[in-house]
């Protein structure tokens, strides 16, 4: 078992973390983006067992937000896109003590932008966690431990199976 050594520069994410979304429960917006047979994943850091961790782009909707608004300011916060919001597909129950997020996946469409590793601007600059952004094929994707990566890939055998998801995926 391979044992995460926190230092200074790992915790500073972590405690950041811990501190905006510890210990309540919170509503996030995510959006299922593909280009040809890859589907668009942020790598974050300062969360799980490694420090890494992979899933679709999204993040908080704020009070008075709708949920596609919060999910087309999420998208270009972190990867630089202009999206429109398709379809709601499934809700996912997020639960990683001291984490806890009912999460809605969105089908979503580009319409421009340039795909970038973006921000996170509830963070300050040194307490980033958002490492890189990237289109992946799902054997990239399921090549990760199941620890890196979203739950939702549990369920999932497939790219096209992803799509398919329907309803609330228990924790």
């Amino acid at each position: 078992m391979t044992q995460v050594v926190n230092t200074p520069e790992v915790d500073l994410p972590r405690q950041e973390v811990l501190k905006l979304y510890g210990n309540r429960l919170r509503l996030r917006v995510c959006g299922l983006y593909c280009e040809g047979d890859r589907l668009l994943m942020v790598r974050h850091r300062g969360i799980g067992p490694t420090d890494t961790f992979w899933c679709p782009p999204g993040g908080g909707a704020q009070f008075g937000e709708s949920a596609p608004n919060a999910l087309i300011r999420e998208f270009a916060e972190e990867t630089g896109l202009i999206v429109e919001i398709g379809d709601l597909l499934f809700v996912n129950e997020f639960m990683q003590s001291p984490l806890h997020a009912l999460e809605l996946f969105f089908v979503v469409h580009g319409r421009g932008g340039t795909l970038r590793q973006g921000v996170d601007p509830e963070m300050g600059i040194h307490e980033q966690i958002i490492e890189e952004v990237r289109l992946m094929t799902f054997a990239e994707i399921k090549a990760y431990p199941p620890e890196e990566v979203h739950a939702l890939f549990r369920h999932c055998n497939s790219l096209d199976d992803v799509f398919r998801l329907r309803g609330y995926l228990q924790p």
